[in-house]
């Protein structure tokens, strides 16, 4: 019999709440078609309003198809990311568009395509991902193809537009000075 249970009972509530503390201000990810991607119904000029109206930097299109292991990679280890939606949320407006897709949208010029013509007619999309950002006009202004490294890397990928530095930079340049910070 134990005379004295006190350490027993201390090392118990430790074990007990020690995997509490490891996890603490550790958010989980949270599904990306939820948490990051904005709803649409494909009528892109009226996103380009709200977007304008909401003090956005602009729209971001995920070109993305099915089967795809490197959408599905970005999808799971990187969009899934609780700082990654915020940031996001914060600056652009976010939509999925399926490159193999029938169902019609309306392009920010105002012309009904499928989704499947508008990734790779308008926007020669052949590898995806592609993340495709436009301005509040509804230009194309940077362009990153295939899944990034890392969430870091993607969350630079959006700072760089964000803070309009693709205007005098490319994105390599703008990560290597990045980097050496």
């Amino acid at each position: 019999m134990l005379r004295n249970p006190t350490p027993l009972l201390a090392l118990i509530v430790l074990a007990l709440l020690l995997p509490a503390l490891a996890g603490a201000g550790v958010e989980d990810p949270r599904d990306p078609d939820h948490h990051f991607f904005d709803p649409t119904f494909g009528e892109f000029p009226e996103e380009l309003e709200d977007a304008r109206a909401a003090g956005k930097k602009g729209i971001l299109i995920f070109f993305e198809m099915a089967d795809c292991p490197f959408c599905h990679r970005m999808k799971n280890q990187v969009l899934n990311q609780p700082e990654v939606q915020e940031y996001f949320s914060e600056h652009f407006r976010v939509f999925s568009v399926d490159v193999e897709g029938a169902i019609e949208i309306v392009t920010f010029d105002g012309e009904t395509k499928t989704q499947m013509e508008w990734a790779t007619r308008d926007f020669r999309v052949r590898a995806t991902p592609v993340f495709q950002f436009f301005n509040l006009d509804g230009e194309p202004i940077a362009r990153f193809t295939g899944a990034t490294r890392d969430t870091r890397e993607f969350l630079q990928l959006g700072e760089f537009v964000a803070k309009g530095h693709y205007r005098d930079q490319n994105f390599t340049r703008f990560k290597r000075e990045q980097d050496s910070r």
